[in-house]
């Protein structure tokens, strides 16, 4: 992703999130969900594309409360497939309230979203789990996601490395929170 280093920083919608949001560790569970929402409704477009919709979905979606969605029936549907601020796609929508539906489910084992995340940065072995086995638990665990949304869902978060160049000062900053992917992550969570 080195080159969202050279070309977001400055550019109006990719400039902050490049600077305040990709790859930076996040715990709300709102966050979590909304990247998953965004992640999933960018296949097949451009991540401008889903910023410059960002707010349409946020309203669409109650502000990415994952109980309010859960809850979501048939005429939620309806209204989200005629919603023009957002992806009008029902493969897209039934799977953000399926997902919506699983991390309610994770909650009673793990305690939160974030909690299930950090419980599975290690495998089964106990070995750093890469990113062919977090694709694997992705397409296990939720619904549309395959291996590009999850990997850039994770790198997004600070689980998978990537997210920006060495020498970007984004890059400095997120190591200073400790992200995910720094093997002292056990520290801090």
């Amino acid at each position: 992703m080195s080159g969202y280093c050279d070309y977001a920083p400055g550019h109006p919608l990719h400039g902050p999130y490049h600077d305040t949001e990709y790859g930076f560790p996040q715990r709300d569970e709102a966050v979590l969900f909304e990247r998953l929402i965004l992640e999933i409704n960018q296949a097949g477009l451009s991540w401008e594309t889903m910023l410059r919709k960002r707010e349409g979905f946020h309203h669409a979606y109650h502000g990415f409360d994952v109980d309010k969605v859960a809850s979501y029936g048939d005429k939620d549907r309806e209204r989200l497939l005629n919603d023009a601020g957002i992806i009008r796609n029902r493969l897209k929508v039934d799977a953000a309230i399926y997902n919506a539906q699983v991390i309610q489910q994770l909650r009673a084992p793990h305690g939160s979203f974030a909690q299930w995340l950090d419980a599975n940065i290690l495998d089964e072995h106990g070995k750093r789990r890469d990113k062919a086995g977090w694709i694997r638990l992705f397409k296990k665990t939720f619904r549309f996601t395959g291996g590009e949304i999850t990997n850039e869902f994770l790198m997004s978060l600070g689980y998978l490395p990537g997210a920006h160049r060495e020498d970007c000062p984004a890059y400095q900053r997120i190591l200073k929170l400790r992200p995910p992917l720094d093997p002292a992550w056990r520290r801090k969570v």
